[in-house]
């Protein structure tokens, strides 16, 4: 499945250190080909419709919405911002 990164995503990443970077870039590929990937432990949020998260470690998460041929990455946060969104 095709990945969209919006401007959001991309500010997102670049803020992040080199190793995150690595860990997304890892966990996005799993993405692009098994949305049920075990260490992506995709689940929806539950306070946003139709917005999906995914693990890159125990501390971050990504932020997508599913369309019938992508997967339109918003965000990389903190696991503890979901918390309290």
């Amino acid at each position: 499945m095709k990945l969209i990164w919006t401007n959001r995503f991309t500010r997102d990443y670049k803020a992040l250190t080199p190793n995150l970077r690595k860990q997304t870039d890892k966990q996005l590929r799993h993405l692009s080909r098994d949305i049920s990937y075990p260490s992506l432990r995709v689940k929806r949020v539950q306070k946003r419709q139709g917005i999906f998260e995914g693990s890159i470690t125990k501390q971050y998460r990504f932020l997508f919405q599913i369309t019938t041929d992508a997967y339109i990455l918003l965000r990389v946060v903190k696991h503890s911002i979901l918390e309290k969104a």
